[in-house]
């Protein structure tokens, strides 16, 4: 797996699994060659609003287009495990909890416990370090 090769001090499985079921946007098991070179191009190529919609969609795990606070954790989580023993002090629950509520206080804009599409892109958009963040994907493949 690629991103064993990336992060060989963590484990990769759930992260992998969480990028995979965006990927398959069938939910067919499978990644199509049409998928891929899609998802690709909304990465390499796409506009800013493209690539974070497509960020949303990893995000909302369950694709009912909020993201909640536990689909939050679990990707956070997930990120977390994926860094594995690059990250100092080591993670813990509690710091997994502090910045998932961190991210909630910023992006739940009307505070009804879900992140919208709109809340999110809203956010995103408005906080420099993300928007220079998401230029990493800018190729010219």
């Amino acid at each position: 797996m690629i991103y064993a090769q990336f992060f060989p001090q963590g484990d990769t499985h759930q992260y992998a699994h969480y990028v995979f079921n965006t990927l398959d946007q069938d939910h067919s098991g499978l990644i199509s060659f049409e998928d891929f070179v899609q998802n690709l191009s909304i990465l390499s190529r796409g506009s800013l609003e493209e690539k974070l919609q497509w960020a949303f969609s990893l995000y909302d795990i369950n694709g009912d287009g909020y993201i909640t606070r536990e689909e939050m954790t679990d990707i956070v989580t997930a990120i977390y495990d994926l860094m594995g023993k690059m990250v100092e002090p080591c993670i813990e629950e509690c710091t997994v909890t502090e910045r998932v509520d961190r991210i909630f206080q910023k992006m739940d804009k009307n505070k009804d416990g879900v992140v919208t599409l709109d809340e999110f892109l809203e956010c995103c958009t408005s906080d420099e370090v993300i928007t220079r963040s998401m230029a990493v994907f800018d190729t010219a493949i």
